[in-house]
C-alpha cells in the first residue's frame, strides 16, 4: 500500500511539474501566439490580451504519464488495452481540433463532426454508457455525452480558474469512486487521473484570477473529452457494476456535474427565450451574472470552488451509501443540484447582462 501511494503521489507531482514548466515556457515564448481575445473582447470576459494556450499542458501531462507508466510499469502494457487506444486516439483528435480552433476559429460544423467522431471511437473501443437494453440507444447516449461535455466545459471556460477548478474536483471524484470500489491501486487509470490532477494544479497556478494564461479550446476540448471518458466507468456504470439499477449512474453524474450543468442549462434556457443560439459565445453565463450582482472575479471563483468541492463530497458520500446498501438515499442528494441551479438561474433574472 505504501509503495502504491508513493507511486501515485509521484505521478501527481510529476503532473504538477510538467504543467508548471509547460505553461511557464508558453508564457515566455508565445507573446502573441494563441492570443484569442485581442479582437474578441465582446465574448471573452477579460479585457486583456493573454495567450490561450494553457490547455496544451493538459495534453503534455497526458503524454508524459503514458510514457512514464510504460517505462516504470513493466508488468502492464497499456497499449494492449483497447479502451486506452480509444482514449488516446479520440483525445488526440480533440486536442488537435481545439488547437486548430484556437488558431483559425474553425466552423462549428467541423467541431461537431470531430466531437461525433470521438464518440464513435468510444463506442468502437468499448467505452459505452449502457443504461438501456437497446444497444443503438446506448450508442446515441454515449455520443451525446461526449458532445455535451466537450461543449459544456468549453462554455464554462469564460472566467479565470472556473473550468480548471470544476474539472479538478470531477477527476478527484472519479479517483475516489475507483478507490472506493476497487481499493487504492496503481493501475494505469489511477495513475493517469493522479497525473491529470497534478496537471490541473500546475495550470491553475497561472489561471486563477488574475490569470496569466487561458485554457483555450485545445484545453477545453481535450479535457472535456477526457472527463467524458473517465466518468463513463467511474460514475455512469457504477450501478451496473454493482448489480443495481442503471439509473443510479445518472443520479451520480447529475450531482457531480452540478456546476457545469447549472451554467449550461441556464445559458441555453435564457438564450432560447431570447431567440438566440446557445452555441455562440457571450457574457451571459452564471459566472458573469454573479459579477453583475456585485461579486469580484476572485469571489466568483470562490463560489464555484465551493459548488464543485461540495458536489465532490456529496458524490463520494453517495458512493459510500451505495456500497453499504442505502440506494434510495441517493435521490436526496439530487436536491443539491436543483437548488444550485435555481439559485444561479435566479441570479441571471435579478441581475441581467449589463
Amino acid at each position: 500500500m505504501k509503495e502504491t501511494l508513493l507511486q501515485l503521489v509521484a505521478f501527481c507531482a510529476g503532473g504538477i511539474l510538467a504543467a508548471y514548466i509547460c505553461n511557464l515556457l508558453l508564457l515566455n515564448f508565445s507573446q502573441s501566439l494563441g492570443i484569442r481575445n485581442k479582437n474578441d473582447i465582446t465574448v471573452r470576459w477579460s479585457n486583456q490580451s493573454k495567450p490561450s494556450l494553457g490547455g496544451i499542458s493538459f495534453f503534455v501531462v497526458f503524454i508524459f504519464c503514458i510514457f512514464a507508466f510504460s517505462v516504470f510499469a513493466h508488468d502492464e502494457n497499456i497499449f494492449h488495452d483497447l479502451k486506452f487506444i480509444g482514449l488516446f486516439v479520440s483525445g488526440t483528435l480533440a486536442f488537435l481540433m481545439g488547437l486548430a480552433d484556437d488558431a483559425y476559429n474553425t466552423k462549428p460544423l467541423i467541431k461537431l463532426s470531430v466531437q461525433i467522431l470521438c464518440g464513435v471511437i468510444f463506442i468502437y473501443t468499448g467505452t459505452i454508457i449502457s443504461i438501456t437494453s437497446v444497444e443503438w440507444l446506448n450508442y446515441l447516449v454515449t455520443i451525446f455525452w461526449v458532445i455535451l461535455l466537450m461543449n459544456s466545459l468549453n462554455m464554462l471556460d469564460n472566467m479565470d480558474g472556473i473550468t480548471g477548478t470544476v474539472v479538478l474536483f470531477i477527476i478527484i471524484t472519479c479517483l475516489g469512486s475507483d478507490w472506493m470500489l476497487n481499493g487504492i491501486n496503481s493501475s494505469f487509470w489511477s495513475v493517469i487521473n493522479c497525473a491529470m490532477v497534478g496537471g490541473l494544479l500546475g495550470f491553475l497556478y497561472f489561471n486563477i484570477h488574475p490569470s496569466k494564461i487561458f485554457m483555450g479550446d485545445a484545453g477545453s476540448q481535450f479535457i472535456g473529452l477526457y472527463i467524458a471518458f473517465i466518468t463513463i466507468d467511474d460514475l455512469w456504470m457504477v450501478g451496473a457494476r454493482q448489480g443495481l439499477h442503471n439509473g443510479i449512474g445518472m443520479v451520480l453524474v447529475a450531482v457531480c456535474f452540478t456546476a457545469p450543468f447549472s451554467d449550461t442549462l441556464t445559458v441555453v434556457i435564457n438564450r432560447l427565450k431570447k431567440g438566440q443560439s446557445p452555441m455562440v459565445g457571450g457574457k451571459d453565463h452564471t459566472t458573469h451574472h454573479l459579477v453583475y450582482s456585485g461579486l469580484k472575479d476572485r469571489q466568483v471563483w470562490y463560489v464555484f470552488l465551493a459548488i464543485a468541492s461540495v458536489a465532490c463530497l456529496l458524490t463520494l458520500s453517495m458512493l459510500y451509501l451505495l456500497k453499504i446498501g442505502y440506494t434510495l438515499a441517493l435521490l436526496f442528494f439530487v436536491f443539491y443540484t436543483l437548488i444550485v441551479f435555481l439559485i444561479l438561474y435566479r441570479k441571471t433574472l435579478r441581475y441581467p447582462q449589463k
